[in-house]
């Protein structure tokens, strides 16, 4: 029974009593249902005296139930009030001794009510851009490469950017090798990148066959600190030369993914650009619509989960930052700013909470067929699709974390149909620029 409450904002403090005799009675209809299936030496199973259970079990079974007579006060209350509660309550035993009535206290955060939002006065900015025919052009030739062939060059070919060049080469610290600066006929692809600066740039212009030394410097910030900033020599000796050969962009290359013929490719490529434009114009769409939400709607928060938001921030920076100098300090960044990730956690909580209640009210849901083609997307990324499904299917919390990010995505989208929108002519690259969301 609840004898007192006292509320301040979203934060409630309960102050409850149990008597004595409501805990036995519950106590024994807890043995008793434990009874059931418990088993003694000296007793049939299922057929165990009541009065033999409460020797054996009895502290617990009271302490089990004060925990349901506690719930049931709070599940009463909450009822009553017609409240939903912001997460779990804490609770507090005054005293517990045998024998005697219980006092206890509950504190808990409750959810906020949201307030009516009259979506169609929102305007928001819809960005929009014709394809460009430089961009069907690029993609075109990306196409053409990425079915290109590496064919091996005759003795009087000299490399060029965008070469494989199989090289022998060894690096020296002065007279001395290093370790690790030695290969053997080792496939480079000039211009990727992969070796240190200025080592592919000094193959460009040479022959298969052609033996010859280079000098470069290793970067200041290289990860080896006996080579960082040193000055090297590498000894090449290059054994083949290979030249990326493009195919012609014909019919024949456009039936090999599926079109019938270049011009039908043309607009296949050209409606896949319109497409990545709208979905990046609907992108910025939802940014801006969060941004309004987040300015215009008035809500009270709930500390509790404003906690929780802040806590798991904490602990992904600790995990993510977790390299350190010898001294101790953080050798890269900055420390944890609390006061920031407080007013970030808060949008968070706030966007959350709108976008959760407008959808409940405006019957958004999720069906198998959103939560099914949204890990077949995921899975698409990865080299091993089955990893991704074997892992929903073993941690239900990630399936509920991803259903809880469709539900709050498709609520916006069903925002997006109710503002007012005034379209902005702009440059494809604007659709593109890099903006934090929610």
């Amino acid at each position: 029974m609840i004898k007192k409450e006292k509320i301040k904002d979203l934060h409630y403090s309960l102050t409850g009593l149990i008597s004595d005799a409501e805990i036995n009675n519950a106590a024994d209809e807890i043995l008793t249902e434990h009874g059931k299936n418990a088993k003694m030496p000296g007793f049939r199973a299922g057929h165990i005296p009541l009065n033999v259970l409460r020797q054996k079990f009895g502290a617990s079974a009271k302490g089990e139930a004060i925990d349901k007579l506690m719930n049931t006060d709070l599940e009463k209350f909450v009822e009553d009030k017609k409240i939903r509660l912001a997460g779990s309550p804490k609770a507090d035993i005054a005293k517990f001794k045998d024998g005697e009535d219980v006092e206890y206290t509950l504190e808990f955060d409750v959810l906020p009510f949201l307030p009516a939002i009259d979506l169609e006065k929102f305007t928001l900015t819809k960005k929009v851009t014709t394809v460009p025919a430089d961009e069907i052009t690029k993609a075109l030739e990306n196409l053409r490469k990425s079915r290109s062939s590496a064919e091996k060059q005759g003795d009087d070919y000299k490399a060029v950017d965008g070469d494989v060049a199989i090289i022998d080469f060894k690096g020296f610290i002065g007279d001395t090798a290093f370790e690790g600066g030695e290969a053997k006929k080792h496939h480079l692809i000039l211009g990727s990148g992969s070796f240190i600066p200025g080592f592919e740039e000094k193959l460009i212009g040479h022959k298969v066959g052609e033996e010859f030394d280079i000098k470069i410097k290793f970067p200041k910030e290289y990860h080896s600190e006996n080579l960082a900033g040193k000055e090297t020599k590498f000894e090449i000796k290059i054994h083949e030369l290979r030249h990326h050969v493009l195919p012609e962009l014909n019919d024949e290359l456009a039936k090999e993914v599926g079109q019938e013929s270049v011009a039908a490719l043309k607009e296949h490529v050209h409606k896949i650009l319109e497409e990545q434009y709208a979905d990046a114009s609907k992108r910025e769409m939802r940014n801006e619509l969060l941004d309004m939400l987040a300015d215009k709607v008035k809500l009270d928060l709930p500390e509790t989960l404003v906690a929780q938001e802040i806590d798991m921030a904490k602990k992904e920076y600790e995990r993510s930052h977790a390299g350190h100098d010898h001294s101790g300090k953080d050798s890269n960044h900055e420390k944890f700013d609390e006061k920031k990730e407080e007013k970030e956690a808060q949008r968070r909580v706030k966007l959350g909470l709108i976008l959760a209640e407008w959808g409940t009210q405006n019957k958004v849901a999720i069906t198998n067929e959103d939560l099914q083609r949204a890990i077949w997307a995921e899975a698409a990324r990865y080299p091993d699709p089955n990893m991704v499904f074997d892992f929903y299917n073993k941690n239900p919390n990630a399936l509920a974390m991803m259903r809880g990010m469709l539900f709050e995505q498709k609520a916006l989208d069903a925002m997006l149909e109710q503002v007012k929108t005034k379209e902005k002519s702009v440059k494809p690259e604007e659709l593109f620029e890099q903006k934090n969301v929610k």
